[in-house]
């Protein structure tokens, strides 16, 4: 095999050619029997096996597509597959809803590991995700029903499985109206104009704000403002990101503090890094999840997804400081099926006596 399919994970063709070149099983090759299923020329096991029914089905799809019969589900083939030959599976995260090729992978995948999904059918539905939150709750991960990086590689290690997606980022965030606020107040705390507010809140009065509704705020002014923090000082980063996520600051400042001394180059045995010892896996779930967005490995990044777990446990939990303090030192996980550990216990008194002094 060519050096170039070594990282098939990199490169789609790659990652084709390892299953037109084989027997062996690619979970790729589900999502080409699933589609030719939908089409009528498939009629053998969804089984991930390119074997002789496999290859007959393509060459006659392909012939009667008028597509040159090379046994080869490149993209022209996949397209005239229409909805389910594609995209790729690791080229989006799968939720409810979606339709396509990878939903197949991700079906065949699942009853693979003795989560039944139903018949495979490339289409991500009620039994779908079902069997997806079984899955993650057997190995622990977070019960969400989405396919991101970290179930999708304990779901299958594989080369032609590698998650390559990046999430969507999101172009605006939701603020919800409390009682007292003012659009001049919202503007001002998110560094917007109001204009930019009322822009993309058409329905929105100038004059009447009412409490419980949902505003959108432009993102692009929020990067900006967040880049422009770059050269604040750890404890200027912490006080800014606590404001903008609305958390108290001095427990912000008593948690960086006991983490990593307010020290950037700080990494822990475990691979937690930082000013606030974030770990990698929890720095992709902030991103995947509570914000939707890519954050830079910097220090201002890492105070912010420190900043915004903090916050997202706090909801978790009541806004109890004592056990979301546990849930960020033990894990959430951990914290609920064990209880708070006696070191937990310090860290938490330790932390909250910090607060009253920081």
């Amino acid at each position: 095999m060519r050096a170039g399919c070594v990282l098939a994970a990199l490169a789609t063709a790659c990652g084709l050619a390892f299953a037109a070149r084989g027997t062996a099983g690619n979970p790729q090759a589900a999502g080409l029997q699933v589609a030719l299923r939908s089409k009528g020329y498939y009629h053998g096991r969804i089984d991930a096996i390119r074997g002789p029914l496999t290859r007959a089905a393509l060459i006659a799809f392909q012939r009667h597509a008028g597509l040159v019969p090379d046994a080869i589900d490149g993209p022209r083939t996949r397209a005239a597959l229409g909805r389910l030959g594609r995209p790729l599976y690791g080229s989006r995260y799968l939720r409810k809803g979606a339709v396509g090729w990878d939903v197949a992978v991700l079906q065949f995948l699942l009853r693979r590991r003795g989560f039944s999904t139903g018949v495979p059918d490339g289409r991500f539905g009620r039994r779908t995700r079902s069997a997806l939150v079984r899955f993650q709750r057997s190995r622990g991960l977070r019960p969400d029903g989405v396919l991101g990086p970290r179930t999708a590689h304990v779901l299958c290690s594989a080369a032609p499985c590698t998650f390559r997606a990046r999430p969507r980022l999101r172009r605006f965030a939701r603020y919800l109206v409390r009682p007292g606020d003012t659009l001049t107040a919202i503007a001002a705390r998110y560094r917007v104009s109001l204009r930019a507010i009322m822009r993309v809140n058409p329905r929105q009065s100038a004059d009447l704000l009412l409490a419980g509704s949902v505003l959108r705020i432009p993102l692009g002014p929020l990067v900006r403002a967040a880049r422009s923090e770059g050269r604040r000082s750890v404890r200027e980063s912490i006080d800014y990101w606590a404001g903008f996520y609305g958390v108290d600051r001095h427990l912000v400042r008593a948690v960086a503090w006991m983490e990593s001394g307010d020290q950037q180059h700080v990494v822990s045995p475990t691979g937690a890094e930082g000013v606030m010892q974030v770990a990698p896996e929890t720095w992709s779930y902030v991103e995947t999840v509570l914000l939707g967005r890519t954050v830079p490995h910097t220090m201002q990044g890492n105070v912010r997804v420190g900043v915004a777990m903090l916050r997202h446990l706090l909801h978790e939990h009541g806004m109890n400081r004592s056990r979301a303090l546990a849930a960020y030192a033990q894990g959430d996980q951990s914290l609920r099926v064990q209880g708070m550990l006696p070191v937990t216990r310090m860290y938490v008194a330790d932390v909250l006596a910090l607060a009253r002094r920081l």
